[in-house]
Formats: structure tokens, sequence, C-alpha cells
């Protein structure tokens, strides 16, 4: 490796500082629902709090998961374990659905039911942290509905016939209607993350069911979510996996941001997503003991394609969607992209050898670094304009908590202390 331990101890002092100083004692300081329990999740370019008046299951789970890393890798700090605690018993007690089994996807901040439909989306991220809190305390019950929750995608929501799962389901598992219900369509993003889910539920569990599925769930996505022409994710297919034009979707992040009127479909790749499962996939594999050379390929044409399409190299930062086959159309800079392109280009940075991987994560850091942190609070703002001048300033919302940016600073300040002592 040519790229010079000057550079790499200098980015691992500025992403340190950024985790340590910034992220970790923000989300201490303020996510406490002190009056009901679980975690609050508005807060303006001040960190003043915006009132949480719903709370949804993907963050409720990512703060958990968040606070139990934390007590993995600092178990000293004994403040960490009780905010996942916390957030565990919240979870438990207002979003677990004990006549049908598993997670309503939201609440009203006391807990009381908003939506109890099924997103499998939303059931990921239930392993995720109930995996990762099993992991942090060793608390058997807890385990327990992981693999519960495992047990209930497997007999409800596996699609058997086609392969892959049934990403829209009601609160007695029937599939949603078709549309901007979701119930005809299959995505990246779900089952990218019920791979990560699967990641963390068989490093908890060491069961060999979940490591099979684990493997089927890499597979699959290499046979059908990965364009073989051009490298990229496919962001939508049919149940059949036959790519279709994608649309916003209920229960959705671009749905939540558009209200309910479906955006225009396009043909469109997201570089975030691509460089997110390189290195997503590269873990699963690593955890999962299995074979690594036939999935190489696929992993290095994911960063190729953003390196090539999706780095803005002159304002600096990765754009946030692009046309599959060609060039970045959205062009403005979104806080959960540039957050996992700096573990993904790492990631590759490691795997492969490549210098240019490493000259992408600093010019993405940079841009993050000047632009994106709001040093005076410790947090990544939400949206930027291609030059950096913010868009949504706002730093917490129903979606953003610290499971991008906290990951993507904890992630690579241990691989870049990694490389410091590898130069």
């Amino acid at each position: 490796m040519s790229i010079t331990k000057e550079r790499i101890q200098a980015a691992h002092q500025q992403v340190s500082n950024a985790l340590e100083d910034g992220v970790i004692p923000f989300w201490l300081e303020r996510s406490l629902d002190k009056d009901f329990g679980g975690f609050l999740t508005n807060f303006d370019e001040k960190g003043q709090d915006l009132g949480t008046p719903e709370k949804y299951l993907n963050t409720q789970c990512r703060l958990i998961w968040w606070f139990s890393t934390l007590t993995r890798h600092y178990p000293h700090k004994k403040a960490y374990r009780q905010m996942a605690q916390q957030g565990m018993d919240f979870l438990l007690r207002h979003f677990w659905d004990a006549r049908h089994g598993g997670w309503f996807w939201k609440t009203r901040r006391d807990g009381a039911k908003l939506d109890d439909g099924k997103s499998v989306y939303g059931q990921s991220f239930a392993i995720y942290a109930t995996a990762e809190y099993y992991r942090a305390t060793r608390d058997h019950r807890v385990l327990e509905y992981a693999n519960r929750t495992f047990d209930l995608l497997q007999i409800y929501c596996a699609d058997t016939l086609r392969g892959g799962y049934f990403e829209n389901l009601e609160r007695e598992w029937q599939v949603s209607d078709p549309g901007f219900y979701g119930g005809d369509r299959k995505g990246l993003d779900t089952h990218m993350h019920l791979m990560e889910a699967f990641t963390s539920l068989y490093a908890a569990s060491g069961l060999q069911i979940h490591r099979a599925k684990l493997g089927a769930q890499v597979e699959l996505i290499l046979r059908h979510l990965i364009n073989p022409e051009t490298g990229c994710g496919r962001n939508q297919v049919d149940l059949d996996f036959n790519p279709i034009p994608a649309i916003a979707l209920n229960r959705t992040w671009n749905a939540e941001r558009a209200g309910e009127t479906p955006a225009v479909p396009t043909d469109t790749t997201s570089y975030g997503h691509n460089v997110e499962l390189s290195w997503l996939m590269n873990l699963a594999i690593q955890t999962g003991d299995l074979p690594l050379e036939p999935y190489k390929p696929a992993m290095k044409r994911l960063l190729d394609h953003a390196l090539q399409h999706g780095v803005d190299w002159e304002c600096g930062g990765i754009y946030r969607d692009g046309i599959a086959d060609g060039k970045a159309i959205i062009k403005e800079k979104e806080f959960w992209q540039n957050a996992e392109v700096l573990v993904g280009f790492l990631d590759g940075y490691e795997s492969f050898c490549n210098d240019r991987y490493f000259d992408a994560f600093e010019n993405v850091w940079e841009f993050v670094n000047t632009h994106m942190i709001n040093h005076a609070i410790g947090e990544f703002r939400t949206l930027l304009d291609r030059k950096g001048q913010p868009i949504d300033a706002n730093i917490g919302n129903p979606w953003k908590v610290a499971y991008h940016t906290g990951r993507a600073l904890l992630e690579c300040s241990t691989r870049l202390a990694r490389l410091s002592q590898a130069a």
C-alpha cells in the first residue's frame, strides 16, 4: 500500500474526535425520553428538541443497537448499557405484537399504536437491535425475541416460490396491496438490511439455520439485485425479480419526504446503497465464514460504479442518486450516503489494495468534516446542496439517528487504527 502512514493517522485522529466528542455525547445527552421511555429522535440545527410525537420501529431499534454497540466497545461506560436497556424495555412493551407476533411499525410517543403493519424492513432492524443487545448484555430473553422474529419471517414473509421476502405486510401477516403499499415488489434496501440483520443474528446465536439463511441472502442479492451489466444495485424489482422503475413506497424514507404521492418512476441507483452493500456483504461473508472469491468481483464493481459516477471529485462528497448505467442526476449530498461510503471505500481499500478507494474516502471525509458535521453540536446535518450549503440543517428526525453516522465513524476509526498499525 502506497498511502502514507501520516495520511492514515491524520484521518484517524479526525474521525475519532468526531465520534467521541461529537456523535456519542450528542445522542447520550439528548435522546432519552424521560417521560415515557424509549428515545427522542427529532432535533433542530442547534440540537434543540423539536418534539417526537411519533416513534418508529426502525429508529427506536437503531438507537438500541447504537447504545448496545457502545456497550460492547466501551464496557466501562455504564451509561451506554442503561440507555440500551431502557430502550429495549420500551420496545418490548409497546412494539411487540403479543397476539400475532412481530413488531408494529409506529407508535405515538407514549407507545400507543399508530401503524400496526409488519414492515419487513422494520423487522430486520428489530433483529439487528435484539441480537446486538444480546451480544452486549447476554440477556437470553432478548435473544429469544430475535430468534422468534427470524422464524416469523420464514413462516409468513419468505417467498418460497420465487425466493426472497415479501416486504410490506399487515398486522396478521397478509401481504399489503400493490403499488404505493409495496405488496407487488421487492427491493435492494430491505433485502440488504435482512442480510445485515442475519449477520448480527448469527454472530449472536451461532445457530446453523441462521448461517444458512445468511448465506442464502448473500447469494440472492448477488444473483437478483445487482445489475450484471453495470455492476450497481437494482433499486426495485417485481416479485419475479424483473427490474422495474422505482417508486416511493409506504413506510419508507422516500415516501415520508414526498408525502403519500409516489415519486416519478425512474431507473435509478443509489451510490450510498451500492457502497454500503459492498462492505455489509464483506462483513456477512466474514461472519458466516462463507467463501469470499465468488463475491469479490461484485463487491469491487459496486465500489467502482460509485467511484466513477457517484463521487464528486470537484466539490467533494457523494451524490444521492444516478441513472443505473450513467451519470448522477441528483447531486445533493445526504447524510446517510456520505456516512456509508466512508466505511465502504475504506473497506474496499483494505480488501483490494486500491489507492483510489482511499482517495475517495479522503474526498468524502473532507466534505463531511467541513460541511456536513455541525461541529458546534457534534452531529451530521441532514441534507446539503452540491457545494455543501444546508438544505435541511436539522440534526435528527424520525429516520435519522446515530445508526449511519455513528456507525460510520466507529467503523472507520477501527479500520484506520488497523491500517495505521500495518503501515
